[in-house]
């Protein structure tokens, strides 16, 4: 099984300046994801603070990984605007992109599914309306409550995905 997550992973967030977004980062953050940035074009070159730790906010996706190695990122965008998030995820080739918004249309979810394969699927997608990636500590990605990931004799990875689209879609 492919770990896609691990404690060396470099995560942004686009809309982590939202509710939401601010929600689940300092959860992520409190479970030690290293969380290196924030995406928000309107936001760019401020700072958010999660209880001490400034987290940087850049233009773009682009920018994100450019200064901060990032290899992931989390999108917390709201619904109308997701798949524009996603394809600026994919035109910047972040390795993993990980969809939590829900209510995300279908004709937009596939949309964005065969531009990766056009672009030669550089992007993982997982979503979108997911609850998240996690390793067992000490990663997570999302909301997942630490307590229910203990790292035991067995470290699993778990990797959930739910998509409105059907896989033959997908493969468009």
């Amino acid at each position: 099984m492919a770990i896609f997550l691990t404690k060396e992973s470099k995560v942004i967030v686009q809309g982590m300046t939202g509710s939401e977004g601010q929600k689940h980062t300092k959860r992520m953050l409190a479970s030690g994801t290293n969380i290196v940035g924030g995406v928000n074009p309107r936001k760019a070159g401020q700072t958010v603070d999660f209880d001490g730790t400034e987290v940087p906010v850049f233009g773009s996706v682009k920018e994100a990984i450019d200064k901060t190695g990032a290899d992931v990122t989390v999108i917390f965008v709201p619904e109308k605007f997701t798949k524009d998030a996603v394809v600026e995820a994919i035109d910047a080739e972040i390795p993993l992109a990980v969809v939590i918004t829900e209510g995300v249309a279908v004709h937009d979810t596939a949309s964005f599914w065969a531009y990766a394969g056009k672009k030669g699927n550089k992007t993982r997608i997982i979503g979108p309306n997911c609850p998240g990636l996690i390793t067992p500590r000490p990663v997570e990605r999302r909301h997942h409550p630490g307590r229910h990931h203990q790292a035991g004799p067995y470290r699993p990875g778990v990797e959930v995905r739910h998509a409105d689209v059907p896989d033959d879609v997908r493969a468009a």
